[in-house]
């Protein structure tokens, strides 16, 4: 699988389905979520709400429609809050573990990933990166394309610094 690192707009990519960083309600929020939310349009809140009438646990993964997005499906993960307390690092690799594993189900050959939980959850940027990296490298998939995306020209240059680092071991 090719990943590749992108600077922009995660509802405007050209993929299969585009990854949420999402919260247990699966209701929309700040961030990456709102920003899907909004792109997506009344279609993704409402698949969230039937789909999942309970949210969806940390580190799980799940699927929606993507609205008014070019891409095809949102795949819902749940990464874990830094910032309050869950610092398993299995939570996290286990959100692209999981988005992979949705994205197989549904045929998805090119996903647009955000880096989970290094937002306002607060997950350390470097290990973040690190294990999105890793989690991607490492899990069995049918996706051609991971593309991480990263908001802001700062984002994308400490994304880029830390995947050729892990390249480099």
């Amino acid at each position: 699988m090719l990943i590749t690192v992108v600077e922009g707009d995660i509802t405007v990519q050209d993929v299969d389905a585009v990854v949420n960083a999402a919260n247990r309600a699966m209701r929309g929020g700040g961030g990456v979520d709102g920003a899907i939310h909004r792109a997506g349009g009344p279609q993704v809140l409402a698949d969230c709400v039937a789909r999942f009438p309970h949210g969806l646990p940390t580190g799980a993964a799940g699927w929606t429609t993507a609205g008014a997005m070019k891409a095809t499906w949102v795949i819902h993960v749940v990464g874990p809050n830094f910032r309050a307390g869950e610092t398993d690092r299995s939570l996290l690799t286990s959100c692209y573990a999981g988005a992979l594993r949705v994205a197989d189900e549904l045929g998805a050959r090119s996903v647009a990933f955000p880096l989970v939980s290094a937002g306002i959850y607060g997950w350390p940027k470097a290990d973040a990166i690190a294990a999105a990296v890793e989690t991607l490298r490492s899990t069995p998939t049918q996706v051609q394309e991971a593309r991480l995306v990263a908001f802001g020209q700062a984002a994308y240059e400490e994304i880029r610094r830390g995947l050729d680092k892990l390249d480099h071991r």
